[in-house]
């Protein structure tokens, strides 16, 4: 049996960006780690994390949950660098 550790190993997210499609969609995080893997690798699958990741940013912020918001903010960026929009074009 695969652990949830095994599943993410596996998986191109981390941890904390699984858990901002979970919170998002408000799925369980290892079907969370089902879907973001397949989003990435569609064709406008990397926005539609990028988007789930803001909208958690921006209901932690707006509640003040400033913890919540600065580990999310880490999220965002960590995927906008391993993740980039257009991977296959030349600069």
């Amino acid at each position: 049996m695969l652990s949830w550790v095994d599943c993410l190993s596996l998986c191109e997210l981390t941890a904390d960006e699984v858990r901002a499609i979970a919170e998002h969609e408000h799925i369980p995080e290892i079907a969370a780690m089902e879907l973001g893997n397949w989003l990435i690798v569609t064709p406008d699958g990397r926005q539609m994390v990028k988007r789930m990741i803001l909208d958690d940013l921006e209901n932690a912020t707006a509640r003040g949950n400033h913890a919540h918001a600065a580990r999310l903010k880490m999220a965002m960026q960590h995927f906008c660098r391993t993740h980039p929009e257009n991977p296959d074009r030349v600069a």
